[in-house]
Protein backbone atom coordinates (compact mmCIF):
# COMPACT_ATOMS: atom_id res chain seq x y z
CA UNK A 1 0.00 0.00 0.00
CA UNK A 2 1.11 3.56 -0.76
CA UNK A 3 1.70 6.12 2.04
CA UNK A 4 -1.21 8.09 1.22
CA UNK A 5 -3.16 4.48 1.72
CA UNK A 6 -1.92 4.01 5.11
CA UNK A 7 -1.72 7.74 6.64
CA UNK A 8 -5.39 7.96 5.71
CA UNK A 9 -6.43 4.50 7.14
CA UNK A 10 -4.40 4.81 10.28
CA UNK A 11 -5.68 8.55 10.32
CA UNK A 12 -9.65 7.75 9.95
CA UNK A 13 -8.86 4.80 13.04
CA UNK A 14 -8.09 7.55 15.85
CA UNK A 15 -10.56 9.89 13.96
CA UNK A 16 -13.07 7.15 15.31
CA UNK A 17 -11.50 6.71 18.77
CA UNK A 18 -11.44 9.60 19.84
CA UNK A 19 -14.36 12.50 21.15
CA UNK A 20 -14.28 15.94 22.96
CA UNK A 21 -11.42 18.56 22.47
CA UNK A 22 -9.55 15.63 21.22
CA UNK A 23 -11.26 14.64 18.13
CA UNK A 24 -11.70 18.47 17.11
CA UNK A 25 -7.77 18.63 17.06
CA UNK A 26 -7.31 15.90 14.87
CA UNK A 27 -10.62 16.73 12.77
CA UNK A 28 -8.76 20.28 12.36
CA UNK A 29 -5.92 18.33 10.46
CA UNK A 30 -2.05 17.63 11.69
CA UNK A 31 0.45 20.29 11.62
CA UNK A 32 2.70 21.03 8.63
CA UNK A 33 5.33 19.86 10.67
CA UNK A 34 3.54 16.81 12.20
CA UNK A 35 2.83 15.46 8.36
CA UNK A 36 6.54 16.52 7.27
CA UNK A 37 7.58 14.15 10.22
CA UNK A 38 5.63 11.30 8.99
CA UNK A 39 6.29 11.43 5.24
CA UNK A 40 9.89 12.25 5.83
CA UNK A 41 11.16 10.32 8.81
CA UNK A 42 9.05 7.74 10.28
CA UNK A 43 7.55 5.97 7.02
CA UNK A 44 11.27 5.50 5.51
CA UNK A 45 12.43 4.19 8.46
CA UNK A 46 9.41 1.81 9.41
CA UNK A 47 6.99 1.72 6.75
CA UNK A 48 4.03 1.44 8.81
CA UNK A 49 2.41 3.48 11.71
CA UNK A 50 1.25 0.73 14.22
CA UNK A 51 1.40 2.14 17.88
CA UNK A 52 1.80 5.66 16.57
CA UNK A 53 -0.87 7.78 18.19
CA UNK A 54 -1.00 11.66 16.82
CA UNK A 55 -2.13 14.59 18.50
CA UNK A 56 -2.17 12.26 21.79
CA UNK A 57 -4.21 13.60 25.23
CA UNK A 58 -2.67 13.71 28.63
CA UNK A 59 -3.11 15.45 31.62
CA UNK A 60 -0.55 17.45 32.77
CA UNK A 61 0.75 18.24 36.55
CA UNK A 62 -1.54 20.56 36.73
CA UNK A 63 -4.32 18.66 36.14
CA UNK A 64 -4.93 20.49 32.59
CA UNK A 65 -5.46 18.76 29.33
CA UNK A 66 -1.63 18.89 26.96
CA UNK A 67 -1.23 17.30 23.69
CA UNK A 68 1.97 15.33 22.78
CA UNK A 69 2.53 15.76 17.95
CA UNK A 70 2.79 12.08 18.67
CA UNK A 71 2.73 9.24 21.29
CA UNK A 72 4.24 5.99 20.72
CA UNK A 73 2.63 3.23 22.66
CA UNK A 74 4.42 -0.29 22.93
CA UNK A 75 4.60 -2.90 25.53
CA UNK A 76 6.09 -1.10 28.48
CA UNK A 77 7.70 1.77 26.08
CA UNK A 78 5.72 5.09 26.57
CA UNK A 79 7.62 7.90 24.08
CA UNK A 80 6.73 11.33 23.32
CA UNK A 81 7.95 12.88 20.23
CA UNK A 82 7.70 16.95 19.42
CA UNK A 83 8.32 18.89 16.26
CA UNK A 84 9.57 21.88 17.41
CA UNK A 85 9.42 24.59 14.91
CA UNK A 86 12.02 27.77 15.02
CA UNK A 87 9.19 30.04 16.49
CA UNK A 88 9.00 27.66 19.82
CA UNK A 89 12.49 28.73 21.10
CA UNK A 90 12.72 32.38 18.98
CA UNK A 91 12.57 35.37 20.68
CA UNK A 92 8.68 35.41 20.63
CA UNK A 93 8.12 33.50 23.52
CA UNK A 94 7.68 34.84 26.66
CA UNK A 95 10.12 33.55 29.66
CA UNK A 96 6.62 31.95 31.35
CA UNK A 97 6.07 29.57 27.68
CA UNK A 98 10.12 29.07 27.39
CA UNK A 99 9.77 27.56 31.54
CA UNK A 100 6.57 25.86 31.01
CA UNK A 101 7.73 23.90 28.32
CA UNK A 102 10.52 22.44 30.07
CA UNK A 103 8.56 21.88 33.48
CA UNK A 104 6.23 19.85 30.86
CA UNK A 105 8.98 18.30 30.14
CA UNK A 106 10.55 17.12 33.80
CA UNK A 107 7.04 15.58 34.29
CA UNK A 108 6.49 13.54 31.46
CA UNK A 109 9.85 11.80 31.99
CA UNK A 110 8.91 11.62 36.02
CA UNK A 111 5.59 9.89 34.66
CA UNK A 112 7.56 7.75 33.00
CA UNK A 113 8.02 8.88 29.95
CA UNK A 114 11.08 8.64 27.01
CA UNK A 115 10.66 12.14 25.37
CA UNK A 116 12.35 12.80 21.78
CA UNK A 117 12.56 16.30 20.41
CA UNK A 118 13.26 17.10 16.44
CA UNK A 119 13.72 20.97 14.93
CA UNK A 120 11.49 21.54 12.16
CA UNK A 121 14.69 22.52 10.19
CA UNK A 122 16.60 18.85 10.41
CA UNK A 123 12.78 17.40 9.76
CA UNK A 124 13.15 19.44 6.59
CA UNK A 125 17.02 19.42 5.75
CA UNK A 126 18.55 16.32 7.68
CA UNK A 127 15.87 13.59 7.56
CA UNK A 128 18.42 11.07 7.68
CA UNK A 129 20.11 12.20 10.65
CA UNK A 130 16.15 12.41 11.84
CA UNK A 131 15.18 8.56 10.86
CA UNK A 132 19.09 7.38 12.45
CA UNK A 133 17.78 8.57 15.78
CA UNK A 134 14.79 6.88 15.85
CA UNK A 135 16.35 3.58 14.57
CA UNK A 136 19.07 3.72 17.59
CA UNK A 137 16.16 3.88 20.10
CA UNK A 138 14.32 1.05 19.00
CA UNK A 139 17.09 -0.66 18.55
CA UNK A 140 18.76 -0.35 22.01
CA UNK A 141 15.30 -1.32 23.33
CA UNK A 142 14.49 -4.34 21.21
CA UNK A 143 17.71 -5.37 19.44
CA UNK A 144 16.70 -6.92 15.82
CA UNK A 145 13.43 -6.86 14.12
CA UNK A 146 13.19 -10.74 14.71
CA UNK A 147 13.66 -10.68 18.29
CA UNK A 148 12.03 -7.67 19.17
CA UNK A 149 9.16 -8.98 17.64
CA UNK A 150 8.50 -12.34 19.45
CA UNK A 151 9.65 -10.82 22.98
CA UNK A 152 6.85 -8.24 21.62
CA UNK A 153 4.31 -10.63 21.41
CA UNK A 154 5.55 -12.73 24.53
CA UNK A 155 4.55 -9.41 26.48
CA UNK A 156 1.34 -8.60 24.65
CA UNK A 157 0.15 -12.23 25.20
CA UNK A 158 0.81 -11.45 29.36
CA UNK A 159 -0.69 -8.63 29.30
CA UNK A 160 -3.87 -10.25 27.53
CA UNK A 161 -3.93 -12.90 30.29
CA UNK A 162 -3.69 -10.52 33.01
CA UNK A 163 -6.64 -8.10 31.36
CA UNK A 164 -8.71 -11.55 30.56
CA UNK A 165 -8.71 -12.40 34.22
CA UNK A 166 -9.36 -8.71 35.74
CA UNK A 167 -12.55 -8.40 33.35
CA UNK A 168 -14.53 -10.82 35.15
CA UNK A 169 -16.18 -11.52 31.68
CA UNK A 170 -15.31 -12.92 28.13
CA UNK A 171 -13.20 -10.79 26.12
CA UNK A 172 -13.61 -9.92 22.76
CA UNK A 173 -11.10 -8.79 20.14
CA UNK A 174 -11.98 -5.52 20.14
CA UNK A 175 -11.49 -5.41 23.95
CA UNK A 176 -8.14 -6.24 23.09
CA UNK A 177 -7.27 -3.97 20.75
CA UNK A 178 -8.87 -0.78 22.45
CA UNK A 179 -6.31 -1.84 25.38
CA UNK A 180 -3.21 -2.61 24.04
CA UNK A 181 -3.13 0.25 21.43
CA UNK A 182 -2.66 -2.73 18.67
CA UNK A 183 -4.76 -2.96 15.29
CA UNK A 184 -7.26 -5.64 14.37
CA UNK A 185 -4.83 -7.97 12.35
CA UNK A 186 -1.97 -8.10 15.49
CA UNK A 187 -4.82 -8.93 17.50
CA UNK A 188 -5.88 -11.55 16.06
CA UNK A 189 -2.54 -13.10 15.09
CA UNK A 190 -1.43 -13.44 19.14
CA UNK A 191 -5.47 -14.57 19.75
CA UNK A 192 -4.43 -17.76 17.21
CA UNK A 193 -1.12 -18.19 19.23
CA UNK A 194 -2.95 -18.14 22.97
CA UNK A 195 -5.74 -20.75 20.92
CA UNK A 196 -2.52 -23.12 19.81
CA UNK A 197 -1.34 -22.81 22.80
CA UNK A 198 -4.17 -23.64 24.72
CA UNK A 199 -3.86 -20.82 27.18
CA UNK A 200 -7.00 -19.24 25.75
CA UNK A 201 -10.08 -21.23 24.76
CA UNK A 202 -12.94 -20.37 22.70
CA UNK A 203 -16.27 -19.42 24.79
CA UNK A 204 -19.48 -20.33 23.53
CA UNK A 205 -20.22 -23.38 20.95
CA UNK A 206 -20.18 -21.46 18.25
CA UNK A 207 -17.04 -22.82 15.18
CA UNK A 208 -17.50 -20.59 12.54
CA UNK A 209 -18.21 -17.27 14.67
CA UNK A 210 -16.14 -17.09 17.47
CA UNK A 211 -16.66 -13.50 19.23
CA UNK A 212 -15.30 -14.07 22.40
CA UNK A 213 -12.46 -15.97 24.23
CA UNK A 214 -12.02 -17.25 27.73
CA UNK A 215 -8.23 -17.92 29.87
CA UNK A 216 -7.80 -21.68 30.55
CA UNK A 217 -7.33 -21.51 34.54
CA UNK A 218 -5.30 -24.65 33.56
CA UNK A 219 -2.60 -23.79 31.64
CA UNK A 220 -1.86 -20.22 33.87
Amino acid sequence: MSYEEVFNSWYDVHLKRRDGENKRRLEEGMSHEGKLFLQKIWWPAFSQFDHLHPEYELLDFRDGKRYLDFAYLRDSIRLAIEIDGFNTHAAGVSRWQFSDQLVRQNHLVIDGWQVLRFSYDDVKDKPRMCIQVLQQFFGARFGSAEAAEINADLILEAEILKYALQLGRPVRPIDIERYLHIGQKRTMKIIQTMLTSNRLVKHGKGEHRVRCYSVNRDKL
